[in-house]
């Protein structure tokens, strides 16, 4: 059966023609004058998809937005806005709209970017339905990974998802703090609300102060319109304050407020606005140890402190590094279809496996990201392993930064790490330093002593 769009524009004419031209390419329309009767035609059918203008009086399109994927976050929403809105449709595809059309656009492109997004929400369905056909747990919610402390988390995650009190996650840099706090976010009942994101140390303070809590018009210089503020945007959802441990003393005691009082106050005066808003708070820092110097409020730190998640870093869970190779290049693949099909050779896995990844499960990604577009050949080998990650330099020849020796040493201690490394394999050793096999042999025949 062919999909069913709601088309939704305060201006008749251009909802029908849309809708005319919709129809005519097979698709079953319907339209909606303005952003109320869009809702009401909500509540009334069930819609595939939905096409609707930005800015309309009383409802506009991101209210449609929100009440289109309330109950079917994948919905996709094509937003049409005029030429000077366009930061307005930007903001709506942040929100989840999967498109935006500039009026006046060609008919032909509604049609292309509604077939892509259906597609698109097709794809997802049909992975949902695997995911939850597979027997075997290997993630939670983007979370990747079947080890024990993995699995651990998972029913951490499970048990909390549904409640509203503080999180507070730790880990280090690169170990997926966000998924988690997104994974906590669509496992509870504030899944359809906002799920809002901004990293604390991203920001000057004089400018975090009016986005975390809105300003007023006039509030300072440049302030030429009224602003919400992401506790205002996230009302009845998620904040996430990325970096928790950077933000200010002075902004620390106003985020204490808003959590004992439940409101916000803007920049540069109005009344204080009522706010129903989850935090979830993460950093890489031992905030305990920041309370101590004085750089952490103890009672903002217990105030986020009520429910911790500590995520390991990927070193003390490498059973879980094969998995996440294949989903970063499943997912690669996926984006970059134009790519030719790559192997990696179980060598090159062996050693993934056994790098030290200071940068965790970001630096893994952009690893394997970098292997898949830089090998030479279709399987990937230890030679394009070289070329994509900065591996620690073996000990033989690090340990020398103290010491001044031949270079003749030099060299045999690292021809003999390049043999370990192949499993005394003499000829694939070669190959991988240039050199023939026999002078492998001549090197470690003449060993360490004088010439």
């Amino acid at each position: 059966m062919s999909a069913r769009v709601l088309i939704v524009d305060d201006d008749p004419e251009m909802a029908n023609t849309v809708a005319e031209y919709l129809a005519d390419k097979g698709f079953r329309t319907d339209v909606a004058v303005g952003g109320k009767a869009a809702l009401s035609a909500l509540k009334r059918k069930t819609f595939d998809a939905v096409i609707t203008d930005l800015r309309m009086d009383q409802l506009d399109g991101l209210d449609v937005l929100r009440a289109a994927q309330a109950d079917d976050p994948t919905r996709p929403v094509i937003i049409m806005t005029a030429y000077g809105t366009i930061d307005g449709a930007i903001e709506a595809v942040r929100r989840g709209a999967s498109h935006y059309l500039t009026k006046p656009f060609k008919m032909e492109e509604a049609s292309l970017y509604l077939d892509k997004a259906l597609a698109e929400r097709g794809l997802k369905r049909e992975n949902a339905q695997l995911r939850k056909a597979v027997g075997e747990r290997l993630g939670f919610r983007n979370l990747i990974g079947k080890s024990a402390i993995m699995q651990q988390l998972y029913d951490l995650l499970e048990r909390v998802s549904g409640i509203s009190s503080p999180v507070l996650v730790t880990g280090e840099s690169g170990t997926g703090k966000e998924l988690v706090a997104r994974a906590l976010h669509h496992g509870s009942a504030r899944a359809p609300a906002p799920f809002v994101a901004i990293n604390c140390a991203a920001i000057a303070e004089t400018l975090l102060e009016s986005e975390l809590f809105g300003h007023a018009k006039g509030a300072f210089t440049g302030a030429t319109e009224a602003r919400r503020g992401l506790f205002a945007e996230a009302d009845g959802g998620t904040l996430f304050l990325d970096e928790i441990g950077e933000l200010a003393m002075g902004l620390q005691a106003k985020l204490l407020r808003v959590l004992e009082t439940s409101s916000v106050r803007p920049v540069g005066g109005g009344g204080e606005r009522k706010v129903d808003v989850r935090i979830i708070a993460a950093t890489n820092q031992d905030l305990a140890r920041a309370v101590q110097e004085k750089r952490f409020r103890e009672d903002l730190y217990y105030r986020l402190h009520v429910i911790p998640v500590h995520l390991p870093p990927l070193r003390a869970r490498r059973e879980d590094i094969p998995l996440l190779v294949d989903a970063f290049a499943q997912r690669f693949r996926e984006q970059h279809p134009d790519l030719p099909a790559r192997e990696i050779s179980q060598e090159v896995m062996r050693r993934l496996v056994e790098l030290p990844w200071p940068g965790n499960v970001r630096e893994l990604k952009n690893s394997v990201e970098r292997l898949l577009v830089l090998a030479r050949g279709k399987r990937i080998d230890v030679r394009d392993l070289a070329q994509a990650v900065s591996e620690p330099l073996p000990e033989a020849v690090a340990g020398l930064a103290s010491e001044i020796v031949p270079l003749r040493v030099l060299t045999r201690r690292y021809v003999e790490w390049v043999l370990q490394q192949t499993g005394g394999n003499k000829l694939r050793a070669g190959q991988l330093l240039g050199i023939d096999a026999s002078t492998i042999y001549r090197m470690l025949l003449r060993g360490d002593e004088e010439p």
